[in-house]
């Protein structure tokens, strides 16, 4: 969990500075912090802390609210990128994680020409902590 807790941390001081994701946040960076931590907690294998507080993640439906685009995806990508840069995370770590932040940001995008774009193809992968079931129209 530690991983996670700095890799947050990291991400969120980037995140206080910036013109184009500052105000998507409340003024209280802490709490979206701890939610994002404990979600990559969960998602890739740890305790799930994050789904008995929160409920199921529903990452799109929770990040409806919020017009993103390809500008908001971008920045959000550039300041994550940067704190995995700086963890001490290996090689093969580091990509499989760029790889899953990667799906995640444009699987939210809901704003633009992008949006329209974001279909089950935009959608995350399970990681090794979560496994996602197919939609009900799949499982028949």
């Amino acid at each position: 969990m530690a991983f996670f807790e700095q890799l947050t941390e990291r991400f969120y001081e980037r995140v206080a500075s910036d013109e184009v994701l500052r105000p998507l946040y409340p003024d209280d960076l802490g709490p979206p912090r701890r939610r994002l931590c404990l979600f990559l907690v969960q998602f890739w294998g740890g305790p799930r802390l994050y789904e008995e507080q929160r409920g199921n993640p529903q990452l799109r439906a929770r990040h409806m609210r919020w017009e993103i685009g390809l500008r908001e995806r971008d920045r959000w990508l550039e300041h994550m990128v940067a704190a995995l840069e700086a963890s001490p995370a290996g090689p093969l770590e580091r990509a499989q994680l760029r790889g899953h932040f990667e799906a995640v940001a444009n699987h939210l995008v809901n704003a633009g020409d992008a949006a329209g774009q974001n279909g089950r193809r935009g959608a995350p992968s399970a990681g090794p902590g979560l496994r996602l079931r197919p939609p009900a129209a799949e499982r028949r």
